[in-house]
């Protein structure tokens, strides 16, 4: 369940001020949208849930690891994007240049970046229609590559910048394409639904 926060006295947290607040409140993810707008999402996730995104994250470690070809973020990443928001995908794979020139400071906090590639895996309790909007502004903001995973509907969600979303089932082969150089799975192999 994602929850939005109001705080009257504190209209809009500048980057920093967020960044101290996500530090001082560990146990709460938390995210804001283009218009300055907090969104807490309650922790900790529904087992099977955090089965699946451990499978994901896998699926995408294990080709990095071949690859060698960039670093793969977990669920816990966050980033500062164009329009400042700072989001937090369920999982994320940067390119290994673009990973390479970051800062240190930048890779210990959330870098002024979009990843090149980002999962969200819907969770019995996330709005499909909610999802649907943080794809596009994933993309909006200089994802290149996006799946939105239902595992209720069995269906990935497939963006690309200048293209419609594409509905994969979860039985066909999920392609990396430009982006995942090389890499396909199906999610009916590594999901639970």
């Amino acid at each position: 369940m994602i929850l939005p926060l109001n705080i009257p006295a504190h209209p809009y947290f500048t980057d920093d001020e967020l960044v101290a607040f996500c530090v001082a409140n560990p146990d709460l993810m938390v995210e804001r949208d283009e218009h300055g707008q907090l969104h807490i999402t309650m922790t900790p996730t529904f087992l099977l849930g955090s089965s699946n995104n451990s499978e994901l994250i896998a699926e995408i470690a294990i080709w990095n690891r071949k690859k060698k070809g960039g670093r793969v973020i977990e669920s816990n990443g966050g980033f500062f994007l164009q329009d400042r928001s700072m989001r937090v995908p369920d999982v994320a794979w940067i390119q290994i240049d673009r990973w390479n020139a970051l800062t240190d400071d930048e890779k210990n906090s959330f870098p002024y970046m979009a990843p090149d590639f980002v999962i969200e895996l819907q969770s019995k309790t996330d709005s499909l229609r909610y999802l649907e909007r943080k794809m596009l502004k994933w993309i909006e903001n200089g994802v290149r590559l996006a799946w939105l995973v239902c595992p209720k509907s069995q269906t990935t969600y497939v963006y690309e910048p200048g293209k419609p979303p594409l509905a994969v089932h979860f039985e066909e082969t999920l392609s990396g394409g430009e982006v995942l150089l090389n890499f396909s799975t199906r999610l009916s192999d590594i999901l639970e639904y």
